[in-house]
């Protein structure tokens, strides 16, 4: 999250970020990215204590209480969104209450409903560019949501591999996750396949819009092209190290991505 806010507020303003403006968007982004977090495990205690992966989390585990967790993370909201207010501008903290509420109220309570919850979480996931963007700006321009598309396409692939991964968990806590709804994998891996094969020429967009040159499209090309095929590899067969592999590729594949992007942007500044 701080990663891509960072690169949004760098790449609207490539020639410098004052100090106390970068100071204030990483300290807003993170309080209201931890709050959302904090009140995220508050809703799901019941789920995570079901769940290997997640039963020893402070609340399922006992560690804390739900009203104090709740108070936490209220807490770190309301301060994150007073610093962007405060600390960059209006906007910013609106994007950001967007992700929040859109978090908590929308994906939150679908995961428990439908598989498309990873879709519309997908959403505010891709939203901290765009504070980062309008932190630097106080405008919402195409730039903007071209940094958007790149990193809501790319949580698709990332995530379905985590649900594959991590199919029998949820399942087991009740979460009709799409690997659970269709255990077969076969729509797990189309889809997979689909998004990492939208991102790669979407991933070129931020020359088309003056963000990026040579250097990126090359690197975009590249780190695409990989992308896509460990897309491909996990659609084919289905296995756990397929998976994997695509989860390690998904999180190498991005911070090589932006910094390539915000280093092609800064030389071209």
């Amino acid at each position: 999250v701080l990663m891509t806010a960072m690169s949004g507020l760098f790449l609207a303003a490539p020639a410098g970020v004052p100090l106390p403006l970068l100071a204030w968007t990483v300290l807003g982004t993170a309080f209201v990215a931890g709050g959302a977090a904090a009140l995220n495990q508050v809703w799901e205690r019941d789920t995570d204590g079901r769940m290997e992966r997640t039963r020893l989390r402070p609340l399922p585990h006992g560690r804390l209480r739900v009203g104090e967790s709740t108070g936490f993370g209220l807490a770190l909201s309301a301060t994150g969104l007073a610093a962007l207010t405060f600390g960059a501008n209006l906007l910013s903290a609106a994007v950001a209450a967007v992700t929040l509420l859109s978090y908590l109220l929308l994906y939150t309570p679908l995961k428990r409903r439908t598989w498309l919850s990873t879709l519309i979480g997908a959403f505010p996931g891709a939203l901290p560019p765009v504070i980062g963007w309008t932190a630097a700006t106080g405008d919402l321009t195409l730039p903007a949501l071209v940094l958007f598309a790149i990193v809501f396409l790319w949580q698709m692939p990332h995530f379905l591999a985590i649900a594959w991964l991590h199919r029998d968990d949820y399942a087991r806590a009740g979460i009709p996750l799409l690997p659970v709804v269709e255990p077969d994998g076969r729509s797990t891996g189309r889809q997979a396949r689909l998004y990492a094969g939208l991102l790669l020429p979407v991933s070129l967009l931020p020359a088309a819009v003056g963000l990026a040159g040579v250097i990126y499209l090359v690197a975009a090309v590249a780190l695409g092209a990989v992308f896509v095929g460990m897309s491909a590899r996990f659609s084919r067969d289905l296995s756990a190290a397929s998976a994997r592999h695509l989860f390690l590729a998904s999180i190498v594949y991005l911070p090589c991505l932006w910094s390539a992007l915000v280093a092609s942007r800064v030389w071209l500044q």
